[in-house]
């Protein structure tokens, strides 16, 4: 079994959250919206301090974020991704198998990690698809670091 280091906070301390986003580099432009809007509305909260970590794609999240959950530097760690159907059955696997992952990350290391990874069912590379999902994803971050920012404070009560 995982465990990471000693918890950053305890009941009483009153300092911000540390807190991470990985981010797939697929569909980078839509992504990165969330990436921004998690940063922007953790920012208003005055909750957490925010590193943000870059991958490839949605399949290599689990592994970083399983290393960021060990290290003992974050409280919680949140993702972020864009997992679309090409034609192929493969993006269903994709989706299923990270979400899976990170869920073993967070039950194994007792770091709470949120899912962004969205998996839409008709994306479509043209400019309609393209807006409507950017506008989605900055909707997604905001609730990403409200959940997070909700969950945690939570914790640190227990």
């Amino acid at each position: 079994m995982l465990s990471r280091k000693e918890p950053l906070l305890s009941p009483t301390d009153n300092s911000s959250f540390r807190v991470a986003i990985v981010s797939a580099q697929w569909h980078a432009d839509i992504v990165d919206r969330a990436v921004e809007s998690f940063h922007a509305r953790l920012k208003e909260l005055g909750t957490a301090s925010v590193d943000a970590y870059q991958v490839p794609g949605a399949f290599e999240i689990p592994l970083v974020v399983r290393r960021l959950a060990v290290s003992g530097k974050y409280d919680g760690i949140a993702t972020s991704a864009l997992v679309v159907d090409g034609g192929i059955y493969r993006h269903e696997f994709v989706s299923q198998t990270v979400v899976e992952a990170l869920m073993r990350v967070q039950m194994e290391t007792d770091v709470p990690v949120f899912s962004g990874v969205l998996t839409p069912h008709h994306f479509h590379e043209h400019e309609e698809h393209r807006n409507q999902f950017s506008n989605h994803f900055v909707t997604k971050g905001q609730e990403l670091a409200d959940a997070l920012a909700a969950t945690l404070t939570t914790l640190r009560s227990l």
